[in-house]
């Protein structure tokens, strides 16, 4: 198994730890990921991060899919791999919900498949320079042919030599999306995952690489989840520490009746504590709704307790088929402790 460090923006005075990233690179992590919000940007933080470290992947975890045009996110992983010395970036691509979307980014909804398919086709295309880029796709074409177009754009080929080949993972979570993400991507990036759902989700990845022609197999794509760890004596007053963060999203972050994080936590058998968090988040009674968050769902996320329990409880981490494990918000302490299990 492979270690990934998740480096936020996780709150409004968010600054870029480096020297976490670095230490990550000294015991031997895999990758470094940032992520992006609405206000700060995925692809600006790896420029920086690939300036100070020297060996380690540089993913996007996850760059929202309508945060930029394809081309703009080629263009932005191409140059940030051949400044960081090519073959380190890994390019995360996932769907933020639809009230950042239509009330962020100014783009309608539409159908997510369709636009993430022609996003990884065109990005793919552009990094091979095999010759002008041109995609007739359902949402997205190349050159536009649609409202207000004056018929001038011609398909153009990149002036820039980078890696003919960066690799794209995706954050997706519904049957219909992970399987594509096994027919196009090379790697996917789960989402509430924890062990018990791994064969689920693995066997709809499968259906997706059973549709590839490119030779493209389950032994070299990347399966990966997200993991915390909470060091302390006390379990249970351990467990308390990330309820505010997933009560928050639960309950506030998204639509009432199309909330991703809230429909994970139904998917994992807390239907009723879902509902209720909700409700308490949205009658602003914040509080209650931290509260309401169940221990044992913060347990199956989280690996809590002393080093002793954090290893015993990791095993079903390394052992479930993930081939990747992202580490949240931390410290080196904790770093040092994973890196031990996976050593």
């Amino acid at each position: 198994m492979k270690i990934g460090l998740a480096l936020g923006p996780g709150d409004p005075d968010w600054k870029l730890d480096v020297e976490l990233a670095q230490r990550a690179e000294a015991l031997g992590f895999y990758a470094v990921w940032t992520a992006e919000t609405y206000g700060a940007d995925v692809m600006t933080p790896l420029a920086y991060l690939a300036g100070h470290t020297k060996t380690i992947k540089l993913g996007t975890a996850i760059a929202q899919l309508d945060a930029r045009p394809p081309a703009n996110l080629a263009m932005c992983a191409q140059t940030i791999d051949k400044m960081a010395g090519m073959g380190r970036m890994i390019v995360g691509i996932g769907v933020s919900g639809p009230q950042i979307v239509e009330g962020w980014y100014g783009r309608p909804w539409g159908k997510p498949n369709t636009r993430i398919r022609d996003t990884v086709a065109i990005c793919r295309k552009i990094w091979a320079r095999e010759g002008p880029v041109a995609h007739d796709g359902k949402e997205i074409a190349l050159p536009y042919r649609g409202e207000g177009s004056i018929g001038l754009g011609k398909p153009l080929r990149t002036a820039f030599h980078g890696s003919r080949h960066i690799p794209i993972w995706l954050g997706t979570h519904t049957p219909l999306n992970v399987r594509m993400t096994g027919e196009i991507a090379d790697g996917w990036l789960g989402f509430h995952l924890v062990p018990s759902q791994v064969a689920e989700y693995k066997q709809m990845l499968q259906d997706g690489l059973d549709r590839r022609s490119d030779g493209k197999s389950m032994k070299d794509f990347d399966i990966s989840g997200t993991i915390g760890v909470l060091l302390g004596d006390d379990v249970k007053a351990a467990l308390q520490g990330p309820k505010q963060y997933i009560a928050l999203y639960a309950g506030g972050m998204g639509a009432k009746d199309m909330n991703f994080h809230k429909e994970a936590m139904i998917k994992r058998g807390y239907g009723e504590a879902a509902q209720r968090i909700q409700e308490l988040f949205l009658a602003g009674r914040r509080e209650e709704a931290t509260a309401a968050v169940p221990d044992e769902y913060v347990d199956e996320e989280y690996l809590a307790g002393p080093p002793a329990r954090i290893a015993e409880r990791f095993k079903a981490w390394r052992d479930c088929g993930m081939t990747h494990l992202m580490l949240r918000k931390t410290s080196p302490e904790i770093m040092e402790i994973l890196a031990r299990q996976v050593a």
